[in-house]
């Protein structure tokens, strides 16, 4: 499923406007993105986690010519999978 897609689902299940649901959807994208600025940790229960994981800077190697690259500190995004979507994903009837 794709952001247009989203937004179609939202549109149809929720009787609004393409703007309406267009808005919904950014607004939801919005917030969730301001608080990973912030370095907040956005939980939506059953469903999954966003979070922010910090890296050190290191010492690295270019793979094309082997020399040492220094590599800066960085903050990465993540992801982590709710246990009820877990099950859902995974679910296998007997």
């Amino acid at each position: 499923m794709n952001k247009l897609e989203l937004i179609q689902t939202l549109k149809e299940k929720c009787n609004l406007t393409k703007q309406e649901a267009d808005e919904v959807v950014k607004i939801f994208f919005s917030e969730l993105t301001e608080a990973l600025t912030k370095g907040d940790r956005v939980e939506i229960r059953g469903f999954c986690s966003f979070f922010i994981k910090e890296y050190e800077g290191y010492t690295g190697r270019n793979p094309k010519t082997g020399k040492p690259a220094q590599v800066a500190p960085k903050k990465l995004p993540f992801f982590k999978c709710g246990k009820e979507l877990k099950e859902r994903v995974d679910y296998r009837p007997n």
